[in-house]
Formats: C-alpha cells, structure tokens, sequence
C-alpha cells in the first residue's frame, strides 16, 4: 500500500461536551422542602392507606422516608403510584424568556425612609430591582404579578425596617442573605393543597441585608386573597 494511502488516526482528544444548563422543570425537582410540605405528603400517605392503597408496612416505610426527604423530587416519587400524589413538572423544555413591551430590565431604586410602600396586585415587576428601606415597610407582592422573565433578580436592604417579599407557591427561590443584627428569613407555604401557581416555575434571586431588621421571605398567596377577602 502507497503511503499516501495508509488511513491516518487522529489521536487528538475530542472537545468535551458543555455541561447542560438544567431546566426549569429539573429545578423544581431539586427545591428543598419545608415541614409543612413532608407534613402535606405525610397526609396524603395517610389518607391512601386508609382508602386500603397502602399496607400498614408501605405507610410507615412511605412516612419515615418523607420525614427524610430534602427535595420536591423525593416526595413526588413517594405518591406517584396514589390518585392524590403530586404533580409532577412538565416534559422539560428548553427554557424560553418572554419580554413584554414597555417593562424595564432594571426598575428604579425603591427608597423607603420613614413611609411604607407597596407593590400588590397584578402590577408589572422589572427583572431587576433594588430596595433600600430604612425605619420603613416595604412589601413586594409577586404572586399575582405580570412576570415577563423568567428569572427576578432583587437586591434588599434593611435598615430598621421590615421588608416582605412574597412569591408564588412553586417558585424557586436562591437567597442570600447578610443579617446584622437582623434576620433574612424564608418561611414555608401558609397552606397546603395544590399547587394555584400555572407555567413554569420563577427563579427568584434575593440578596438580602438587614441591619437591626426583618427581611421575610413568603410563598403563595395573601391569606385575605386565599380566603377571597379582596
């Protein structure tokens, strides 16, 4: 054989693949859970196996497993096979931002001394906003907001002040916080059930610093809207 003709190898290593940016639908899966949340799954079990789905055994194996779970993922799993299990994401897709005309990326800075203000209703949030409260309260109500993005970005100080922000019940939440003599704080779902949230999950990124304040973090809606007050 010519030595034009011998096949040549290529040795070099071939480039790794970019590692996948997880999907909404696999974040959902990953949130860690509250109590109140392995209490509702807790329930549900409870209730099959007094409908005759699960033995005895199954429900305390089922039980000391939710007591154990840290994700949504891991409770889905536990009531997959019951008729009240969670529901489960959708098929993932590849994640998709929508702009709505007229919204700025970045709001302007909301500056609270002495005052109170609120953001409640099904007003029109940017992507990113700051909030710097001193001896004052501020409320950042997202739940029945207008959220063109996918991902909000907000940036909170407190200075004496109480700060709440409130979002919706499926939504996924990065906080990071720098209490001083203060607290930042994410506290579970008011009520348990389904899930009201429609569409994929938000992911909310807090950064929280209190100084001598409160900065609250809180999920689903209003307990004057749940109970239909308003």
């Amino acid at each position: 054989m010519a030595q034009d003709e011998v096949p040549q190898q290529n040795d070099s290593p071939r480039p790794q693949d970019a590692p996948r940016a997880p999907t909404g639908d696999e974040l959902a899966l990953r949130r860690r859970v509250s109590d109140l949340e392995r209490e509702d799954v807790a329930e549900k079990l409870r209730e099959a196996a007094g409908e005759g789905r699960l033995s005895y055994g199954e429900l305390e194996e089922r039980l000391e497993t939710v007591y154990a779970s840290k994700t949504y993922g891991e409770l889905v799993q536990l009531t997959a096979d019951l008729p009240n299990g969670l529901a489960v994401p959708a098929a993932a897709t590849a994640p998709t931002t929508h702009y709505a005309p007229n919204v700025p990326a970045t709001a302007p800075v909301m500056t609270v001394f002495l005052s109170e203000q609120k953001r409640l209703g099904a007003w029109l949030p940017a992507q990113r906003q700051e909030v710097n409260a001193v001896l004052g309260d501020v409320t950042l109500d997202y739940t029945e907001a207008q959220l063109p993005y996918d991902e909000i970005f907000i940036e909170v100080k407190s200075i004496l002040a109480d700060v709440k922000i409130r979002v919706p019940q499926n939504a996924i939440v990065h906080l990071d916080s720098n209490p001083i003599l203060g607290s930042v704080a994410e506290q579970s779902a008011t009520f348990a059930g389904a899930d009201p949230t429609p569409g994929r999950p938000k992911v909310f990124h807090i950064h929280g610093t209190a100084i001598l304040g409160e900065i609250k973090i809180k999920r689903g809606p209003r307990l004057s809207k749940r109970l239909g007050l308003n």
